[in-house]
């Protein structure tokens, strides 16, 4: 078998080559001019070759030290790039992540500055996105599918995946502009109660089951259940439909920033614990590397906002 090299010898030898002189090269890589000289012929014992020829005012390398002295030099650098490449991984600077969202999520204004933030703190990171309903996105996450996803409140297993509230903002309801309960341009607030017999077109339950359920059992907390006429895949064509003035709507207030025209929204004022949160969700014992990088950038910026009233 070829001999094992130790690279600290390889360092050694290179500084030794590049001075020319042992007492330089020992200044250089701080250490004392004796243990380097000792360090220098164990090199050329292992290898079983002279590497330097020893003169009175240096030292000059030998046919075979010049041919170390090129590989050397690549096989250090190599090491060092490789080093640097393993740190930069661990410190979530290269790699890869698969970030998820729902569509709701992605419609408040944090989804994208966490993402603006770690694309700013990490521009070589390799980052894919994919969109779709919570529960699909909590099993990509279980099966290592995707890496971390903001989700809103999700129903069913989620054993084995922290989910981590990053903020919590008021629903609101959304009217027809023309409707006569949206008031005139004072009124910026009505009570759930008041939507008792209305319409009401809801985002399928599939799509977003934990918003679903927490304003079915709001309406029933205000003494009435809601008769749903319609049911939308996303919360944008939720929104178009009551442009079309085919009922209202109950949705997060950060889809306020969603300027619909034919769409009033007004604040619930009767429903204190209507809130749509927004969670990370990730593996537990998982959150090292790139992921990390990411779940520090939402804490970060999540810790700037309000925990309520995101709009």
């Amino acid at each position: 078998m070829p001999p094992a090299i130790d690279l600290r010898l390889l360092r050694y030898f290179l500084a030794v080559a590049e001075e020319g002189h042992l007492t330089r090269a020992a200044q250089r890589i701080g250490i004392q001019q004796p243990p380097l000289s000792q360090q220098i012929r164990l090199l050329e014992k292992e290898l079983g070759v002279t590497l330097f020829n020893r003169l009175p005012r240096g030292m000059e390398l030998t046919e075979s030290g010049t041919a170390l002295l090129a590989d050397a030099r690549l096989i250090l650098a190599q090491v060092d790039s490789t080093v640097a490449s393993v740190r930069r991984i661990a410190q979530g600077k290269m790699g890869r992540i698969a970030v998820g969202f729902t569509e709701s999520a992605s419609l408040h204004p944090f989804v994208p500055s966490v993402i603006r933030a770690f694309r700013a703190a990490a521009p070589d990171v390799a980052l894919t996105v994919e969109e779709t309903n919570t529960n699909e996105l909590v099993e990509a996450v279980r099966k290592r599918q995707l890496d971390l996803a903001f989700v809103r409140s999700p129903v069913g297993d989620a054993s084995g995946i922290v989910m981590e509230t990053v903020l919590e903002e008021d629903m609101v309801a959304a009217l027809p502009s023309a409707h006569a309960l949206a008031g005139g341009a004072r009124s910026k607030s009505i009570a759930l109660a008041a939507l008792a017999d209305e319409s009401f077109i809801m985002t399928r339950r599939p799509s977003g089951p934990g918003l679903y359920d927490t304003l079915i059992a709001a309406c029933r907390a205000a003494g009435f259940s809601p008769r749903v006429t319609q049911e939308a895949r996303k919360n944008l064509s939720t929104l178009s439909l009551v442009a079309a003035g085919l009922g209202v709507a109950v949705v997060p207030a950060s889809m306020m920033h969603v300027n619909a025209e034919g769409v009033r929204y007004l604040r619930i004022n009767d429903a204190p614990g209507l809130k749509a949160p927004l969670h990370l969700a990730y593996r537990d014992g998982e959150h090292g590397g790139a992921l990390g990088l990411m779940i520090d950038e939402a804490r970060r910026l999540s810790a700037k906002k309000p925990r309520r009233n995101e709009a």
